[in-house]
């Protein structure tokens, strides 16, 4: 009888100890999970913004090197921006990055978008000016820069739409489930872990009585006899 009241304490106490551990998990996955969400942008999402605004700086960077190989700043910049000819400036190419920053930043670090309708677009219109622009126009007849700049944007706007599509977008949306599903966990535990005084009688099962096991044996015996 004690044995049996202590193990419905330790199993008690056991429950006790689970649940007590489940639900400190659970609250510091909600904690960090709004701790997140405090912030302007999530982790991720930030290191997009972050290469978006690598993509324009490198193609700025390309575009005054360019200027300043072919004849000086000054003189190129009034022969490709004022007397802008398609066939032969590079002017538009570094207007394709400025685009293609401006509409990211807008919809991804300020409208916080969760779609892939915005990088969409701008991946498409640099993917068909691009193609445009290189069979149409003397680009690669212009040294290394008519061969680089184009490859170079080409190259960075699909890397923005892998990043975007196979990272930003799952892991937001995984942590979102998690959250979510942590929240209603709390709400599932009363029914595991009883939180109420449990009482002993339902951890108690009464001992066999001696009269009952003589009944059974003397059954036993008797059917053991040999039929005469």
């Amino acid at each position: 009888m004690d044995s049996q009241c202590s193990s419905s304490v330790g199993s008690r106490a056991t429950l006790g100890g689970v649940g007590n551990i489940n639900s400190t998990l659970i609250s510091s996955r909600i904690e960090s999970y709004e701790a997140g969400e405090k912030k302007c942008i999530s982790d991720v999402r930030r290191t997009f913004c972050l290469f978006v605004t690598f993509d324009l700086l490198f193609v700025t960077l390309l575009w005054i090197i360019e200027l300043n190989v072919n004849g000086g700043i000054q003189e190129q910049l009034t022969k490709e921006v004022l007397q802008y000819d398609y066939h032969k400036s590079f002017f538009d190419i570094f207007l394709l990055a400025v685009f293609r920053f401006a509409v990211l930043i807008l919809a991804y670090a300020v409208c916080r978008l969760r779609h892939w309708w915005a990088i969409a677009i701008t991946t498409a219109i640099t993917t068909g000016f691009l193609i445009v622009k290189v069979v149409v126009s003397k680009l690669l007849s212009q040294g290394a820069f008519g061969y680089l700049l184009p490859i170079i944007s080409f190259i960075l706007a699909w890397i923005e739409t892998w990043l975007l599509d196979f990272k930003v977008l799952p892991q937001e949306a995984g942590d979102e489930i998690r959250y979510l599903s942590a929240q209603s966990a709390p709400d599932r535990e009363p029914l595991l872990y009883p939180g109420g005084p449990v009482s002993e009688g339902q951890f108690y099962s009464p001992p066999e009585s001696m009269a009952d096991s003589d009944e059974d044996l003397d059954d036993k015996h008797d059917l053991e006899k040999p039929i005469v």
